[in-house]
């Protein structure tokens, strides 16, 4: 029990309490991580429990993986391999592929993600002849989706008035429709989207009883990471879980709660010991991660919230500067001011890229910052662009594994049947879709008995559609007797994929070799890591289970040791840097105008701010533009409200020099390119404009070197030369921080000041 003494007394008082539920609030930075993984580790060495009686269920992949390896390095691999340790969803998964038939599956039911679902709707509403325009499937999958994490069912759907009310008033009467008939699809496919691998966990439980109370007796001691991240399905199912023993412990920080667009819900973690009664309360309250004044800052921002667990955290680091607030003129001026003290941090103060960060509000603001690194090349990477299984190439190799491990795979079956192309077109597969809907069977059912199933089409479409069955039925053959990565390779191989790519050698065309060769590796290492993990062959089933919970925040997240990383703060959140930049802090842009009309809406846009500020461990910098585009237009905005939230002490304000913040004393690197000097200007007055241009009608100022100008977007400059005359006229200006440009007058947005 060495490992306890390194606990700070909140920290220990968390970890030793077992004997009934207990609430774990978690202050930004405060070693939750340690707390749950040495938890586990107490109950296991001190408290009798074996590892197959411990639920641990976190939301990441990468989350649970790094407690489990923690466990191990203390317990034991051994031991540590049989925790029943996952994200919600993959530990749902696993009891629903144990308890199948109890809910009218069988054991190979596929997992459909987002764009499957998508696609059966749009399939749907296109069936029952409404409008796309009207019932969007984006729109209709969320009001499913929204409905399946209140655990409402199509059939209380059409049954609840609020519901349809609320449809009829969006013009989307049919969406009710369209769920029942998407719910029976699903079924019919054998398959589940990810709501439903909740929503069948719940509905399993609460209709058979003897099945919750085997889960009931087995998993005697629960714990659950980010409790403030959980929708109303995964609070129900936790409370069914833990009703008989109350053995259960939540981690979490309200103050962190950011998710409610996903459906999470404060309310599960402010009322927890509501609803456990007699529940514990354990306050960690020590931040590790930041400065003394970072910390401090965070908090005079969190105490404006009125739904809140009131902590005290604080921090026993170094005093630390304060966090620097900068005006700039406009969006492109706050990108280069960004920029320019990256590039400054760097060369001169030795910080490493991949120790700062910029963060923003809405994945639009990234455009600016993008072209800003690159013209100074500055590398950077985006923090959750593009995941590896939702490019187009892997998503044809997977859809074409997950017919041959479940041929009722509609959505699959529809991606891949004319892919490569193989003379089978959309006539065709209507024709299909109809005689499946008509005789209520898959679309494979259809193709596999033509003849039965009454499918209208000609021979020689009958020969195509029988040549496609028997290339995936070939393979279905081999399932259950041969290992993942046999198998896949074999697949890819029959499926002529590899072949289309290879006919020409575009970048585009080799980019997506390289990554379904880069598949075939993950396939290899997948099959041989777990078969030297559990001595078992490891079928291409298995690794579709694994592979369909894969998120964007469970891909290798590490810091490239080599860029800065720019994201959204929603992506930021769990992670930090040294020097962190949170960036268009305007109203309307942040606070989100969206989120502004309840009190509930505001103050979860104050924590999104609150998880900024704690991201950083050494510097913060804060920055507002005066204008910015937007809609294709110049607007005007002030500063965002929640600057002011924070304790003026904490702050440094008007900060809009070269520096950007503290001044840097060490000399620039050799290899560094000096900057022009810039010469601030010494008064200011407005010049008056003496000619007016042709062209545009617009005055075209007069201006003179060693003046200076205020550019609408580049802010203050001096004019260091001038070439022309009228409408011809050009200048030269070296501005502050947007360096040197030349500016045709007669079209330039500026002043003249002197």
């Amino acid at each position: 029990m060495d490992y306890i003494n390194e606990l700070n007394e909140g920290q220990r008082n968390a970890v030793l309490y077992c004997d009934g539920p207990s609430l774990v609030i978690a202050g930004a930075g405060s070693g939750k991580t340690r707390v749950l993984t040495y938890k586990i580790a107490y109950l296991l060495e001190e408290k009798g429990y074996d590892p197959w009686n411990i639920l641990a269920l976190t939301f990441t992949n990468k989350a649970a993986n790094e407690m489990k390896e923690r466990i191990a390095k203390q317990v034991g691999p051994k031991r540590a391999q049989y925790l029943w340790m996952g994200t919600f969803h993959s530990i749902f998964l696993r009891i629903l592929h144990y308890e199948h038939e109890h809910i009218g599956f069988n054991a190979n039911f596929t997992v459909y993600d987002a764009s499957d679902s998508k696609s059966l709707i749009k399939t749907i509403i296109k069936e029952m002849g409404l409008d796309e325009k009207v019932y969007k499937p984006n729109m209709v999958e969320e009001r499913i989706s929204n409905a399946k994490n209140r655990l409402v069912t199509p059939q209380q759907y059409l049954s609840n008035n609020d519901l349809l009310e609320s449809d009829r008033d969006a013009k989307i009467p049919a969406t009710g429709d369209i769920y029942l008939r998407y719910w029976n699809r699903c079924k019919q496919a054998n398959a589940m989207d990810f709501d439903d691998l909740l929503f069948y966990t719940y509905i399993l439980f609460q209709e058979h009883p003897d099945i919750l109370v085997k889960y009931q007796q087995q998993f005697k001691y629960i714990l659950v990471d980010e409790y403030q991240d959980t929708n109303y399905a995964q609070h129900r199912i936790v409370l069914q879980l833990a009703a008989q023993h109350q053995m259960v412990c939540v981690v979490g920080d309200d103050a962190q709660s950011i998710y409610s667009f996903r459906g999470a819900e404060i309310g599960n973690i402010l009322n927890f010991t509501k609803a456990f009664q007699g529940a514990k309360l354990f306050k960690l309250e020590q931040n590790y991660r930041s400065t003394q004044t970072i910390v401090k800052a965070a908090n005079s921002l969190i105490s404006k919230n009125q739904w809140q667990i009131q902590k005290k955290v604080f921090s026993e680091k170094e005093t630390g500067e304060r966090l620097h607030v900068t005006e700039a003129y406009s969006d492109v001026e706050e990108g280069d001011i960004v920029a320019n003290t990256i590039v400054k941090l760097h060369n001169r103060e030795s910080v490493p890229y991949n120790e700062m960060a910029i963060l923003y509000r809405t994945n639009a603001q990234s455009r600016i910052f993008e072209e800003v690194m690159r013209k100074k090349g500055i590398p950077y990477r985006i923090f959750g662009g593009l995941s590896f299984y939702q490019r187009k190439e892997i998503k044809d190799v997977i859809a074409y594994f997950r017919l041959v491990v479940n041929p009722n795979d509609e959505e699959a079956f529809k991606r891949i049947i004319n892919y490569p192309t193989r003379g089978i077109g959309d006539t065709t597969v209507g024709k299909i879709i109809a005689a499946a809907s008509r005789n209520n069977v898959s679309l494979w059912e259809v193709i596999s008995q033509p003849q039965i199933y009454e499918l209208d089409v000609n021979k020689g479409t009958l020969s195509k559609l029988n040549g496609f069955h028997s290339i995936i039925n070939g393979f279905i053959q081999h399932v259950s007797d041969t290992d993942a990565y046999e198998l896949g390779t074999a697949i890819i191989k029959a499926s002529g994929i590899m072949n289309e790519l290879m006919q020409d050698r575009t970048p585009e065309n080799m980019s997506r070799q390289e990554n379904i060769e880069e598949l075939v590796n993950g396939l290899q290492d997948f099959t041989q890591s777990h078969r030297e993990e559990d001595n078992e062959r490891i079928y291409l089933s298995d690794y579709l289970s694994e592979v369909s919970l894969l998120t964007d925040q469970d891909t290798d997240q590490s810091k490239d040791d080599s860029k800065v990383t720019i994201m959204t703060i929603h992506s930021a959140k769990g992670l930090e840097f040294g020097t962190v930049f949170v960036v268009g802090l305007e109203e309307n842009l942040f606070p989100n105008p969206m989120c502004c009309n309840t009190v509930q809406g505001l103050e979860e846009e104050r924590r999104l701010f609150y998880v900024a500020l704690t991201r950083a461990e050494e510097h913060c910098y804060l920055s507002y533009a005066k204008s910015r585009f937007r809609y294709g237009k110049m607007e005007f905005s002030s500063p965002s409200r929640f600057i002011n939230d924070i304790d003026k002490q904490f702050v440094d304000k008007g900060q809009t020099g070269p520096e950007f913040g503290k001044p840097i004393q060490r000399k620039p690197s050799p290899f560094v390119r000096p900057q022009p000097t810039y010469t601030p200007p010494r008064t200011l007055k407005r010049v008056s404009s003496t000619l007016v241009s042709p062209s545009t009608g617009k005055s075209i100022p007069e201006v003179a070197v060693g003046q200076h100008i205020q550019h609408e977007r580049f802010g203050i400059g001096e004019v260091i030369n001038v070439e022309g005359t009228g409408e011809n006229a050009k200048a030269t200006i070296r501005f502050q921080h947007a360096g040197e440009k030349q500016l045709l007058l007669r079209f330039a947005k500026f002043k003249v000041i002197d």
